[in-house]
């Protein structure tokens, strides 16, 4: 007899983390997307160089967890894998909305969103879903999936969006031959609206980078 694989619709419950509150200060919304082998609450302290008092930060939890180095002590996280894809990227999408419906955010702050490494993959694929204007989208050493098109972010407002793409000039992940493939990809996507930003290191996150990303990107 064949095998069968079949799949069934349940109810789960997943975490996230939240850094500083809103208040009247608040002036920008964070949703930050983590890279794999993270966990939010470790993720979310790149983002404590931020004034407090004016950013509020949202990491979400990718939820498939594991025990990282085989060592059995430390816990890392993976958004997707090629398993299933389509169905755990719908999996996905539905606990950040499930996440941002819970939050209630007020709609007149800045929604700033952030991707490091898989995290970029999940930052696009939820947003060309949900369409919503934001003040600024970073894609930090991550790759842009294959399947989205210029059409897919054609409703961006350029003037009021800024895109700004990070890297390390030393990124192992990051070959010539991949470079030249995610450049023409932005290039192609964001119609030259893409500001490249590169620092001297490897496959990391610089909190100093993130402090400045308000900023012009002649000041990075």
């Amino acid at each position: 007899m064949p095998n069968i694989e079949k799949s069934v619709t349940y109810t789960t419950e997943n975490t996230y983390v939240t850094l500083n509150e809103i208040t009247s200060k608040t002036k920008n919304i964070w949703l930050s997307f983590h890279g794999i082998g993270y966990l939010s609450r470790y993720f979310v302290k790149y983002f404590e160089s931020l004034d407090p008092d004016e950013n509020y930060i949202i990491v979400p939890q990718a939820p498939s967890k594991y025990y990282l180095k085989n060592e059995y002590k430390y816990v890392g996280a993976s958004w997707l894998t090629k398993e299933n894809t389509v169905s755990e990227i719908e999996n996905v999408i539905n606990y950040i909305d499930a996440v941002l419906d819970s939050e209630n955010l007020p709609n007149n702050l800045n929604l700033n969103l952030f991707g490091f490494s898989q995290g970029v993959s999940v930052l696009t694929r939820w947003l060309v879903r949900k369409k919503l204007p934001c003040s600024m989208i970073v894609l930090y050493a991550g790759g842009i999936p294959n399947e989205l098109t210029s059409e897919d972010f054609a409703f961006l407002d350029f003037d009021r969006t800024k895109i700004k793409i990070i890297y390390g000039d030393q990124d192992e992940f990051l070959t010539p031959d991949r470079l030249e493939i995610e450049h023409q990809k932005i290039e192609t996507l964001f119609r030259g609206h893409a500001y490249i930003i590169t620092f001297k290191g490897g496959h990391e996150v610089k909190p100093k980078i993130i402090r400045k990303l308000m900023n012009e990107p002649t000041e990075l």
